[in-house]
């Protein structure tokens, strides 16, 4: 990572605004804390960080698919960890759940500050989404690229409802896979009786990939203007 900063200035400087942008939502919360006296929202700082482990190996895999194939194991390994990480950007949105009021503070200060760490992590997923999306294109096809991404949108949907809802975490998927298993195939083998996991999902699953399609024009439009 600190390779790819030192060879490309803009990501040097893009991941530095990201950073202040990150210090700022902790700095609300810690003001917050103080004011209110307890630590109420102090779980975000850890949902934070999480939200940055992926443009970590989004960054990784842009480094090492220039020196292996993409099949290599490295390769397979970083997009196992990107994709295993990236719900944690987008389920900062689900913390919204939280937000009361509670007397400790103005509730209009804690929806700036919620939102400060949900727009942060949405940023750090779709940045890291993007990274993957462009190195996908130089060695698939388009549409088995937007396949992929489909796939990855979808999984993080279901992610969102399994992290919201059944309490798992990323690491379960190493800790606990057979727990993990066990419930996704009792929703498969059973859909009527978990109609909330595919409302969940599928409600993630617009959100996020409809979106995201928006923003990867938006850069696409913005990169020819630049060429210009």
């Amino acid at each position: 990572m600190i390779q790819i900063i030192k060879n490309s200035p803009f990501t040097g400087m893009l991941l530095l605004t990201l950073t202040a942008s990150s210090l700022v939502s902790v700095v609300l919360l810690v003001i917050r804390m103080v004011v209110a006296g307890n630590g109420r929202f102090g779980f975000m700082v850890w949902n934070l960080f999480l939200a940055w482990l992926p443009v970590v190996f989004a960054l990784g895999f842009r480094l090492n698919i220039t020196k292996h194939r993409l099949q290599s194991w490295q390769n397979i390994l970083l997009l196992f960890l990107w994709l295993g990480f990236l719900p944690n950007s987008f389920y900062l949105m689900s913390d919204l759940i939280h937000l009361q009021s509670s007397g400790e503070a103005s509730v209009l200060y804690d929806i700036a500050m919620m939102m400060s760490f949900i727009i942060n992590g949405l940023i750090l997923g779709y940045i890291s989404v993007y990274i993957v999306h462009v190195q996908l294109l130089k060695k698939l096809s388009d549409r088995a690229v937007l396949a992929f991404l489909a796939f990855v949108f979808f999984a993080c949907g279901f992610a969102i409802y399994l992290g919201r809802y059944l309490r798992w975490n990323t690491w379960d998927i190493i800790v606990n896979p057979f727990g993990i298993l066990f419930d996704l195939s009792e929703r498969v083998v059973n859909p009527v009786l978990h109609i909330q996991t595919y409302i969940v999902t599928l409600t993630f699953f617009v959100l996020l990939s409809g979106t995201y399609a928006v923003i990867y024009q938006l850069a696409k439009v913005l990169s020819t203007n630049a060429q210009k």
